[in-house]
């Protein structure tokens, strides 16, 4: 009589050979760094562009800041500024609200709560030449309006709280409230004034036209001292007749 295969036997599985299955492509996971290929994400290469921006201008001029010289200094292709800022004029008007925000901060860090209005006026007047003298072509180019297009939100913005605190230091030595739309004439006067003349100081001191005047000063009078007693007396208390 012929056995009949054990349970065992009939149910186990027959070896299959299969083809090894296809190499797919690993996604990376959601945080892993950008690869080599592919530096950045969407808002980190437009930033990367205006740093690569600052860099090239405070390097090699106005002049020398295209677009193709970011697209160079980023190290990405030269169609990705375009993409970003659509002409050069948008590329400068972004940069320089980089620049007027970093600007307001030097500004803003200077002041010292509690402190007297006109030590705080004269503290923001250092940080104004010394953020000039630490980046001139940034500083050149937020004061270049026929090469900016002010009606970029970002740059207006930017602009307006430059001028907002300039506004805020004259009220305080006025000991007054000023209003954002609106200023008296005196008001105006005085800020015209005290903009004026560290404007006008800071542009002479960077292009070295007051080198001849510091010569004649005592030995060791820094260009801070002279700004210093320039604006003292400007907005000092005036002397008696």
């Amino acid at each position: 009589m012929t056995k009949r295969p054990s349970a065992a036997r009939t149910l186990a599985p027959r070896a299959r050979t299969r083809a090894p299955p296809a190499k797919r492509g690993r996604k990376p996971p959601r945080n892993a760094p950008p690869s080599a290929s592919a530096p950045y994400h969407h808002g980190g290469l437009r930033d990367a562009l205006l740093d690569a921006a600052e860099r090239v201008l405070e390097r090699d001029g106005l002049a020398g800041l295209t677009l193709r010289a970011v697209a160079r200094e980023a190290g990405v292709s030269h169609a990705a500024p375009t993409h970003h800022f659509r002409d050069i004029t948008g590329l400068l008007s972004e940069l320089a609200a980089v620049g007027f925000r970093q600007f307001n901060a030097a500004m803003a860090a200077a002041g010292t709560a509690g402190a007297p209005p006109l030590q705080n006026a004269l503290a923001r007047a250092k940080a104004y030449v010394a953020y000039a003298q630490a980046h001139p072509g940034m500083y050149g180019l937020m004061f270049r309006s026929e090469r900016l297009d002010m009606s970029r939100p970002s740059l207006c913005e930017a602009a307006n709280a430059s001028f907002a605190g300039l506004a805020g230091s004259i009220a305080a030595t006025r000991h007054e409230q000023i209003a954002a739309e609106a200023l008296s004439l005196e008001q105006a006067a005085d800020i015209a004034r005290a903009w004026s003349l560290v404007h006008g100081f800071t542009t002479l001191l960077i292009d070295g036209r007051l080198t001849d005047i510091m010569g004649r000063l005592p030995k060791g009078t820094e260009a801070e001292t002279l700004l210093v007693a320039m604006l003292k007396r400007a907005m000092g208390p005036r002397p008696s007749a």
